[in-house]
């Protein structure tokens, strides 16, 4: 065997030819059931789509650049699990387009932030970063507050994700620009219809000025959503794919 071995080594032909044997069964061992599988995402319950407001904050979280600093990936290590929160899932992402993983973090993740604090805590924050941490290096966010949220283009930006497969359906486009108030204005007269289309979806004035509805609301209504759609109290992988 040895001997053999060596007499593949030295011939560049015959060990090339080998070589090209091995990783051609190696790449269709990998490939090929890829074809034969709708979708490699496990769905889990609870997922949805952004609402209209979520998803317009979620454009001013990436216009800014927040997702230079901050990553929404938790990786399944005890430290990361114990200081953040259950480990991400692919499921979790699938709407996003782009994806937010990644490991920059200047600041923490933000994959669980949603609901850990007050729309009040996160207005000062992105206003003034340094009055509630001192010493972060965050830039202050404060003309979000006084920047109106676009709503004329509300059912474009859903119409533009559903050609990348996000299940936005006609009735949610039609009634972006109404959704997208409502979330913001609570008592709403379409407010019951919001939360039918939306499962799970928070709905009151996210940046303490029920007057207008901002860009501040927007992004406040997009982080306090993060990581609040699974439970993951009694979670089960097998238990939540459909």
């Amino acid at each position: 065997m040895l001997n053999k071995h060596e007499r593949i080594e030295k011939s560049a032909t015959l060990l090339f030819i080998l070589s090209f044997i091995v990783v051609t069964i190696g790449g269709l061992v990998e490939i090929a059931p890829l074809f034969y599988v709708k979708n490699t995402i496990e769905k889990v319950k609870g997922m949805r789509p952004y609402t209209p407001l979520e998803l317009a904050g979620r454009n001013v979280y990436i216009r800014e650049g927040c997702y230079l600093c901050h990553s929404q990936m938790i990786r399944p290590f005890r430290d990361e699990v114990e200081r953040y929160g259950h480990y991400s899932l692919a499921a979790e992402s699938m709407y996003d387009h782009p994806f937010q993983w990644g490991s920059k973090r200047t600041g923490p993740d933000l994959a669980r932030v949603g609901k850990r604090y007050s729309d009040k805590w996160h207005v000062q924050h992105l206003k003034n970063p340094q009055s509630v941490v001192p010493e972060s290096v965050m830039p202050r966010y404060a003309f979000l507050a006084d920047t109106d949220v676009r709503t004329d283009d509300a059912a474009l930006h859903l119409k533009t994700n559903v050609q990348v497969g996000v299940p936005y359906t006609k009735e949610m486009i039609e009634n972006a620009t109404k959704d997208m108030l409502a979330q913001a204005t609570p008592d709403s007269d379409d407010e019951d219809a919001l939360r039918k289309r939306y499962p799970k979806v928070q709905i009151r004035d996210f940046d303490g000025n029920p007057k207008r509805v901002t860009e501040m609301d927007a992004l406040v209504a997009y982080l306090q959503m993060l990581g609040t759609l699974v439970d993951f109290k009694d979670y089960k992988a097998e238990d939540n794919l459909r």
